[in-house]
């Protein structure tokens, strides 16, 4: 690491954040409604956006920061086993082809806002409801708190904010700003300021990526001497566990555990709430329909970015925390002006989904806990007001978590984070398919895997860190198996066969079942359908299957 501060990447990292800053403003006039005080505006886009505004956006959400820095992080940690994010990313699309346009679809038609709203309608069981809200917030809440991991990793890089012993307050205080910044302009144009700023944040991506994959082999002697090195520097035994640190493909042992994970993964993307609100910003079902089928050029783009992780071994990098790998490589072996341009381009990837989080997480307390439970005769403006506050708390939660808990416990909470919001998909993709299950089954299938796999993960200890005793891992043995596999999934399988046992008995004993406020013709509607454009009058506009 460079001592001081690299003032030129600072330069050019400060103008593309001016720059985002004040597209992210200047977004609240574009294209703005006559009357902007309604989630569907402020939450949604107005749920006007096209395809490529929609493509740029739901890459801007899914890939993030944290994906910027971690997925190479992981394979220069431990080798091969890291590379799990690309397959999974390449199984999820498929996936939400099937889905996806379905709750589109059935959600324009009834003016939901969150998944929550959906179960809602589907079930008639705001119990359920409430807790697929719940863990949304709870799954959502770390995520953003690791896009300001990533922010602080640039930083850090460049040498801003002074030394470990620096006081805190200037350590953190350009964490602070960006925050505030972020916090600005989010609460002032919505969703509408990531969608705008994606444009740049994926741009600078790809052009960071491209060149990297370019440049950096030449000058480390090419792929051969990459993989070589970074083989040497995995088969070395670690001092702690006395194993190889990793290796260039995984071992037979690894296979459960890496094609568990990548299947749990997958099958989770699309239950976190931001996924959910970038898709539902899209203006019809072939939007979502075209983006399912040209996303996976961001799988092509996560495969390039993953191989930085074995560039940096064979660069010599070293850091304490593998976290910084990545943009300690950009300033290893790029000139000062574009490591500035590739910092910004992490910073920037952070912003974007930390804003799509912190409005998800707003939307569901706002529709499915403030408005249900609190607050019943809620205005749309009213909603718009308490979302609005609610998506500064998120990130000012996310903020103190950031500062006050080590890296590594924030890492740790993410990867529980998708073991929770795995277990909210009988309910939602489900629901989507059939009406057959009974909402108590479901809502007991979702605490059985909430608490196993909660319980399960606590007694997993780090394999690197022998201070570390809990949630050191996202794989335990599987029960039955023996073999090591991702927990989620195995969670999510006993949520699946509680929900079906128990949907099984209650409909034997005729236990009451919820009012489906949907109809099947509900599932295939498309904007310009007959009767699919909601009127709402202003008492109800924009609550739960209002229409």
């Amino acid at each position: 690491m460079k001592d001081g501060v690299n003032g030129v990447a600072l330069a050019v990292f400060l103008l593309f954040f001016l720059a985002v800053t004040v597209m992210g403003f200047l977004a609240a006039r574009w294209r703005a409604a006559e009357n902007a005080n309604n989630l569907d505006e402020w939450g949604l886009g107005g749920r006007s956006f096209g395809t490529w505004i929609t493509w740029f956006l739901l890459g801007g959400d899914l890939y993030t920061a944290y994906t910027f820095v971690a997925v190479p992080a992981a394979i220069y940690a431990a080798g091969a086993s890291g590379f799990f994010a690309v397959p999974y990313t390449i199984l999820v699309y498929p996936l939400i082809f099937t889905f996806l346009p379905r709750l589109w679809s059935v959600s324009h038609k009834h003016g939901y806002v969150t998944t929550s709203d959906f179960v809602r309608g589907r079930f008639g069981s705001k119990g359920l409801s409430l807790a697929v809200a719940v863990t949304g917030i709870l799954a959502t809440m770390p995520y953003i708190a690791l896009q300001l991991v990533g922010i602080q990793a640039v930083l850090d890089v460049m040498g801003v904010g002074g030394g470990e012993n620096t006081n805190w307050f200037i350590k953190d205080l350009p964490l602070l700003i960006a925050f505030g910044v972020l916090a600005a302009y989010t609460y002032s144009s919505g969703l509408r300021a990531p969608a705008l700023i994606a444009f740049v944040k994926d741009t600078l991506i790809y052009i960071v990526i491209a060149v990297a994959i370019i440049y950096i082999p030449i000058k480390l002697g090419g792929f051969d001497d990459i993989f070589a090195k970074a083989g040497d520097a995995l088969s070395q035994k670690n001092p702690t566990t006395k194993a190889p640190k990793g290796a260039l493909a995984s071992g037979e042992k690894q296979q459960w555990a890496y094609a568990t994970l990548a299947l749990g993964s997958a099958l989770a993307l699309f239950m976190y709430p931001h996924s959910i609100t970038a898709t539902l910003s899209s203006r019809s079902r072939e939007v979502i329909r075209r983006n399912t089928t040209i996303l996976p050029l961001y799988s092509l783009m996560l495969g390039l970015l993953a191989l930085l992780g074995f560039m940096a071994i064979a660069a010599g990098v070293e850091v304490d925390n593998g976290q910084l790998a990545i943009p300690q490589l950009f300033e290893n072996m790029f000139p000062d002006w574009f490591a500035g341009v590739a910092f910004a381009a992490i910073g920037i990837g952070a912003l974007v989904p930390a804003a799509i989080m912190s409005i998800a997480a707003a939307n569901l307390f706002t529709r499915n806990i403030y408005k249900d439970f609190l607050k019943p005769d809620a205005t749309p403006e009213q909603e718009t007001k308490i979302s609005k506050l609610v998506s500064l708390m998120v990130k000012v939660g996310a903020l103190i978590f950031v500062l006050t808990m080590d890296k590594t416990v924030a890492i740790n909470f993410q990867l529980l984070g998708g073991i929770w919001i795995l277990q909210t998909f009988p309910a939602l993709v489900g629901g989507l398919f059939t009406r057959w299950f009974h909402r108590w089954a479901l809502l007991a299938g979702w605490a059985v895997g909430m608490i196993y796999g909660t319980a399960v993960a606590y007694g997993v200890p780090s394999p690197t860190n022998p201070s570390q005793k809990h949630f050191g891992g996202p794989s335990d043995e599987i029960p039955g198996l023996g073999e090591i596999g991702y927990i989620g999934l195995t969670a999510f399988v006993l949520n699946v066969v509680v929900t079906v046992a128990l949907t099984v008995i209650l409909r034997a004993v005729k236990a009451p079942d919820g009012v489906d406020e949907t109809s099947p013709s509900d599932y295939r509607a498309d904007a310009g359908d007959p009767g699919v454009e909601v009127e709402l009058p202003p008492a109800t506009a924009g609550a739960p299957g209002g229409h």
